[in-house]
């Protein structure tokens, strides 16, 4: 009896793998055992840094934020707050946005949460 060989199956998943590891440096893109330690370590911080990267965008929204407030005589702290008291709802990116591009506006919404402060911050 002839031995049976997983020849094609192996060979498939093995041109599969090199097929996603196109573009990685040297041998991690033609060599298999380097490719596939590289191909799930590169999904794992792929993986990772989708979680990251909206963390950096809130801190890159709220540093704009307070940058733009600061200019105006308020802390970034109280403008949440006056915003919240006030019941505008509106999150941190489309604030950023406004601060950026319409500053009169932006303006206007420090005002709000200037009128609108909590008790203890006025």
């Amino acid at each position: 009896m002839v031995r049976a060989r997983s020849g094609k199956t192996v060979l498939r998943k093995r041109k599969r793998t090199r097929k996603l590891t196109k573009g990685f440096r040297l041998s991690r893109h033609n060599l298999y055992r380097q490719s596939l330690t590289t191909l799930i370590r590169g999904r794992k911080y792929a993986f990772r840094d989708r979680r990251v990267r909206k963390r950096e965008f809130r801190r890159l929204w709220i540093v704009r934020i307070n940058a733009a407030c600061r200019m105006r005589g308020l802390r970034y702290s109280q403008f949440i707050a006056g915003l919240q008291h006030a019941m505008v709802i509106l999150d941190r990116k489309s604030l950023s946005e406004i601060a950026i591009h319409d500053p009169d506006t932006f303006t206007k919404l420090v005002e709000i949460a200037k009128n609108h402060q909590p008790i203890g911050l006025k």
